[in-house]
C-alpha cells in the first residue's frame, strides 16, 4: 500500500474546516435511508467527512487474511469460498489514519485492536466463535474507549458452520448479530462511521437499528455487495436484534 504524501496535509486542512478541501468530497457510491457509501481510498475520503458519534470498524490486521493460497490451504471439512487475489491485508493502516479515525468520533470500537498501538482500555469486546479444535483463533477482540467492563458474545462462525447459515461475502466478515451487538454497546450513538466497511455488515446493522451510517470501501465489488444487502430492507438480513439497547445477548 502506498501513501499519497499530500493526504496528511489534506487531513489537517479538513480538520480546520477548509472550504477548498470540502469541495473535494466525491459523490457517494450509494446514499439512501440514512446510509452513505463512498467507494475509494479512505486515506483521501475520510479527512473530508464530518465527525460521527461512533467509530465501529474492522481494519486490516496485516496478517495476510486476504491471501488466497492461505485460505484455500486451510480447508478441512469442505472447500472454502474463493475470494480471489488481493493484498489489502498485507500491512496495518498508517498510524495517522488510525488517529484521524479516532479524532473524528466520540466513541470507538476497533476490531483487531490487539494488532494496533491503542491506549489501555477497561472494555474489550470478545467474540467467541466456537471454533472447536483447529488452528484458528477461538476468539476475536475489539478495542473500545467505552467506560464499561469487558463484554463477550458467543456466536458460531467456523468455516461453513455459521449460526443461522448466514451468507459470507468477505474473508474477514463479522456476523450481523455480532456487529449489531457492537452498536448496542454505545446506545447514545446516532451516527456510525466504518472506514473499512468491506461487504457492509456494520451498515446493515445500523440500518436495522435506525442509525445514520457512513462506510468507505476501496473495492467496488464489495461496495456493490453492500448495496445489494442494504436493498433487501429489514427482511432477510439475519436475526440481528433491532433494539438499540444492551440486552440479553450481552454475556
Amino acid at each position: 500500500m502506498t501513501t499519497a504524501p499530500t493526504v496528511p496535509a489534506l487531513a489537517d486542512d479538513a480538520q480546520r474546516g477548509s472550504h477548498s478541501v470540502q469541495r473535494l468530497v466525491p459523490q457517494p457510491f450509494y446514499d439512501a435511508d440514512g446510509i452513505t457509501i463512498y467507494c475509494g481510498d479512505n486515506r483521501q475520503i475520510l479527512p473530508m467527512l464530518e465527525d460521527a458519534d461512533l467509530l465501529c470498524t474492522d481494519p486490516p490486521y496485516g496478517i495476510g487474511a486476504d491471501n488466497r493460497k492461505r485460505i484455500l490451504s486451510r480447508a478441512k471439512l469442505a472447500a472454502p469460498k474463493d475470494y480471489g487475489e488481493s493484498n489489502w491485508d498485507s500491512q496495518t493502516p498508517d498510524e495517522w489514519l488510525m488517529q484521524l479515525c479516532r479524532a473524528k468520533t466520540k466513541q470507538q470500537i476497533i476490531w483487531g485492536g490487539n494488532y494496533f498501538g491503542l491506549p489501555a482500555s477497561s472494555c474489550w469486546l470478545v467474540w467467541d466463535k466456537l471454533n472447536g479444535e483447529n488452528d484458528f483463533a477461538d476468539c476475536e477482540l475489539a478495542w473500545t474507549n467505552l467506560p464499561k467492563a469487558v463484554r463477550r458474545i458467543v456466536h458460531l462462525w467456523n468455516g461453513m458452520l455459521r449460526k443461522d447459515g448466514e451468507e459470507r461475502y468477505h474473508p474477514t466478515q463479522k456476523p450481523l448479530d455480532v456487529m449489531s451487538w457492537c452498536l448496542r454497546q454505545a446506545p447514545d450513538a446516532k451516527t456510525v462511521l466504518d472506514p473499512w466497511m468491506g461487504s457492509g455488515t456494520t451498515l446493515v446493522a445500523a440500518k436495522l437499528m435506525g442509525l445514520r451510517a457512513i462506510g468507505i470501501e476501496a473495492n467496488e465489488t464489495y461496495c456493490k455487495t453492500a448495496v445489494a444487502r442494504l436493498a433487501q430492507g429489514v427482511l432477510g438480513l439475519g436475526n440481528a436484534e433491532v433494539s438499540h439497547k444492551p440486552g440479553s445477548k450481552d454475556l
